[in-house]
């Protein structure tokens, strides 16, 4: 199983970022995928999921700046988020969804993003 993060950088307050996954060694098609972020000092916390039919959940800290979507063809999913906040600073890591969006079997080394004026 391999999940390779991209996308990741700095941006001001109210900025944009497109984090890109790309997941092989398994069936990603009948998979549900999931964004989690860690922050400084701060445990695993869930952001948004993605059933292998295309139902999209989103953490209510999220909910209406970010978009998750999948491409089954690419074995990619996309994290696009918008009016981002200082409070989204984190490591942004790609996860296996073991059953439950906030469980994962696996995920990848994480992009970092900075949200800093």
């Amino acid at each position: 199983v391999q999940l390779v993060e991209s996308g990741g950088g700095l941006v001001q307050p109210g900025g944009s970022l497109r984090l890109s996954c790309a997941a092989s060694g398994f069936t990603f098609s009948t998979s549900a995928m999931s964004w989690a972020r860690r922050a400084p000092g701060k445990g695993f916390e869930w952001v948004s999921g993605i059933y292998s039919d295309g139902r999209t959940y989103y953490d209510d800290s999220v909910k209406g700046r970010f978009t998750i979507s999948r491409d089954n063809i690419k074995n990619t999913v996309t994290l696009q988020m918008n009016s981002l906040k200082p409070e989204d600073t984190a490591v942004y890591h790609c996860a296996i969804a073991a059953g439950n969006l906030d469980e994962y079997d696996y995920w990848g080394q994480g992009t970092q993003v900075t949200v800093s004026s």
